[in-house]
């Protein structure tokens, strides 16, 4: 009976030596560390950008005469979702030019940001300034 219960101690406890003796590295070699789980790309990526996109473009032909300033639009690509909630246009020199301001809903959270976007020359618009704010 001791014997036996002696085993089954052992057995039990054999497989935990393992994590007490010589740490957890299995095949002993040293801990990589190029690789980091807590940092933020500062560059702008290409969805970040896509969706500026998604927001010049709702912008741009949204008609100004509707009594709803309210916006919605959504970015298929990148699965991000906002509403412009202000537009003012300024005409200047033939250069129209709209501010706005809008959210963005993304797996990054909730986010505000103004921007504006101003015919050139041709008659195509192009975003001026896209800046998330505090």
């Amino acid at each position: 009976m001791r014997k036996r219960s002696l085993l089954l101690i052992l057995a039990a406890t054999l497989p935990l030596s393992g994590c007490f003796g010589g740490g957890m590295d299995l095949f002993g070699s040293d801990v990589d560390r190029s690789i980091s789980t807590n940092t933020v790309q500062q560059k702008k990526s290409a969805e970040g950008r896509s969706d500026e996109l998604t927001v010049q473009n709702a912008v741009s032909s949204a008609d100004l005469s509707r009594s709803d300033s309210r916006l919605p639009w959504a970015n298929a690509t990148t699965g991000s979702a906002g509403v412009v909630t202000a537009i003012q246009e300024q005409k200047s020199n033939g250069v129209v030019c709209r501010n706005f301001s809008t959210t963005r809903h993304s797996y990054e959270g909730i986010a505000y940001f103004s921007g504006k976007t101003c015919t050139a020359g041709s008659g195509q618009w192009q975003l001026m300034s896209f800046t998330r704010q505090p």
